[in-house]
């Protein structure tokens, strides 16, 4: 780029002479709060014009970074201090604009206009300038670049007013770079210089979208522990590729950092197959846990669901088979005869206290014991997900059979009769923990949070008994870290298919299990417990869960409301997020209110293929098989 008009080739790029454009407007935008769903838009609405040139059409990308020179640049400090300042903004639009076709109109003679049209099918091939413009619209990101004298590049947080008419700049891939991975690498102790999609050789996720042209791509990292910590959300259509990006960050999680652990409730039965060769890596202690015990390796690959591209492979079921034969499958003890806990007998409790709303010594006596109770769980810091045990049995019959003397309740009455059989509740303990000893129970897998285990994989298809678990085994492992003081290691845990545990309108278990894990990501980030939720239909979702969120990943929506949901909880402008619905599977919109390198600064990024990884893991077990 030449330097006569004060610019920086190191930081931007002409495209080889071909970029030559001017801010033309900038316009005001009102935001829309007639609806709480109503979406966000930007403050400003920016219009560019560009010389047109038709290789620069083929290279100019939604999603690329541009910078105009503003208002605080042009300050007496600024000028004193040799500082230049350049608002920074996104392309949201870009398309082509011919002379001669804005003059078509409908009402013109047919074969006038299909003349007219016909003859500008030459032009778009030449760098006619005086028939043909490109025209650009973009949206301020809220941040400034700014270069000091030494050209040093920083970037400050607020926006500035950019000066219309000067020159636009596009910001060159390294400068990128630099923006959204030099921090995340130093956090991730990353300094490789070379990039690839191999999970095990790179922590990236993917490459830039804005580059794709190019010879070169710009890889796109994410701190993975604030990713962890601070939870993140993955949103698009049956079918976009949300169970491959959650694989693929899964691999970057298990392969890059040293200790944490992943605990998946696979309700579609798919993550085995999608991690298989993770889990079969001796490096990484892993579980596998379905709802019925297999007994053999082929049982175990009939109830696992594979991509469609592996459906009939035979490769693909000896990769199972290894999984298998691995010793990772297990499978849940659920007794048939469950263990009370502290929130049924407070349920029973309430229950026979609303039966007994005319009768006031009842409802006193009824009274005392629910006192007890939350007495007993306070001295013992308990909390009412857990389970009952003997020794509190003792109490509690005690404690119920003195409130009904003393309160005078008739020996003929119901809650005489609940009252004075407490005891056998001894029974009912007993008979579960009688229980069959294979498998495993939620005591098992609450030792494996603080096992060696590392991937933990809950593949079961019946919704309430994964509602359960997750209710049981948030709750215990969030009471547990509060207890200790500890923060490590991080545990993340994974809600695939998350309509089905944390919906907005919802009632009975499927409540309970919301507001278990609303409590986990309010929490959890205080005590390394981190979430991670995906879904097809995020306007389903409880929105005091999306509100937890920091790091986000949408592909395609296409129902406009779930996009003016994203753009309501996330404040992403909808213009930007109409972009999404052009993506093919695996393309993404990210941003980040902490995880990136500039915050709350949404990117278009190509994620890695994880089924590419699983291709090539696939054909090292067929070189293995003909080897031998």
């Amino acid at each position: 780029m030449s330097e006569h008009d004060g610019t920086h080739s190191d930081i931007f790029t002409d495209f080889d002479g071909t970029f030559d454009g001017v801010l033309a407007r900038v316009m005001p935008i009102a935001a829309n709060y007639s609806s709480e769903w109503a979406g966000t838009a930007a403050r400003y609405d920016c219009r560019i014009k560009v010389r047109y040139h038709p290789e620069l059409m083929a290279q100019l990308e939604e999603g690329m970074m541009i910078a105009v020179r503003n208002f605080r640049g042009q300050s007496k400090k600024s000028k004193r201090e040799e500082i230049e300042r350049y608002t920074v903004m996104v392309i949201s639009k870009v398309w082509p604009l011919h002379y001669g076709l804005g003059g078509v109109h409908d009402s013109h003679y047919y074969p006038l206009q299909l003349e007219i049209i016909e003859q500008a099918v030459p032009d778009w091939s030449t760098t006619d300038q005086s028939t043909m413009m490109i025209h650009i619209t973009a949206v301020p990101i809220n941040y400034d670049l700014v270069l000091n004298k030494d050209n040093e590049l920083s970037f400050k947080k607020g926006f500035s007013y950019p000066l219309i008419g000067e020159q636009v700049h596009v910001i060159n891939m390294d400068t990128v770079d630099k923006i959204y991975n030099g921090r995340v690498k130093e956090a991730l102790s990353w300094d490789k210089k070379f990039t690839s999609p191999d999970p095990r050789k790179d922590p990236r996720l993917g490459i830039l979208r804005m580059f794709m042209e190019s010879d070169k791509s710009v890889p796109i990292y994410v701190d993975l522990h604030k990713l962890i910590r601070y939870h993140f959300g993955v949103f698009s259509f049956t079918g976009g590729g949300k169970s491959n990006l959650m694989s693929n960050i899964f691999r970057r999680i298990l392969f890059h950092t040293e200790d944490t652990k992943i605990i998946i409730f696979d309700i579609s039965c798919e993550y085995p197959f999608l991690l298989c060769d993770a889990l079969v890596d001796s490096k990484i202690p892993s579980k596998v846990i379905l709802e019925e015990e297999p007994k053999n390796a082929e049982q175990f690959a009939r109830s696992i669901v594979k991509p469609r591209g592996f459906e009939d492979d035979p490769i693909a079921e000896k990769a199972l088979k290894d999984v298998y034969d691995s010793g990772v499958v297990t499978f849940y003890n659920r007794p048939s005869t469950q263990i009370p806990t502290f929130a049924s007998l407070f349920q029973e409790m309430r229950t026979l206290r609303a039966d007994s709303s005319t009768r006031p010594n009842y409802v006193q006596a009824i009274d005392e014991v629910m006192d007890t109770v939350r007495a007993w769980m306070s001295s013992h810091d308990l909390s009412e997900n857990e389970e009952i045990d003997e020794a509190f049995v003792d109490m509690f019959a005690d404690a119920a059979s003195n409130a009904v003397i003393r309160f005078q309740v008739n020996e003929r009455a119901t809650v005489y009769a609940w009252a004075t059989t407490r005891d056998s509740l001894k029974a009912t303990i007993k008979r579960a923990k009688q229980a069959a000893a294979d498998g495993v129970t939620v005591k098992d897998i609450l030792r494996m949070l603080s096992g060696p285990e590392r991937i933990i994989c809950i593949s079961i298809a019946e919704p309430d008994i994964l509602r359960d678990l997750v209710i049981r085994l948030t709750g215990a492992a969030l009471r547990y870290r509060k207890r200790s003081f500890v923060i490590k290691p991080q545990i993340l845990f994974v809600f695939d298919e998350a309509q089905e545990f944390i919906p907005s309108n919802a009632s009975g278990q499927t409540a309970h299990c919301s507001a278990s894990v609303e409590r986990l990501l309010r929490q959890g980030r205080k005590y390394g417990l981190g979430g991670a939720i995906a879904t097809q239909r995020i306007a389903y979702l409880n929105t005091n869960i999306m509100q937890q969120l920091h790091t986000f990943f949408v592909g395609t929506l296409p129902r406009p409301y779930d996009r003016t949901v994203v753009s309501s909880s996330f404040q992403i402008e909808l213009s930007i997020l109409d972009k999404t619905l052009e993506f093919p599977p695996g393309s993404w919109l990210l941003s980040s209110y902490i995880a990136m390198g500039l915050d709350s600064v949404p990117v278009f990024v190509k994620a890695d293929n994880s089924e590419e990884v699983l291709e090539a893991y696939m054909r090292s077990i067929s070189s293995k098989k003909k080897t031998k």
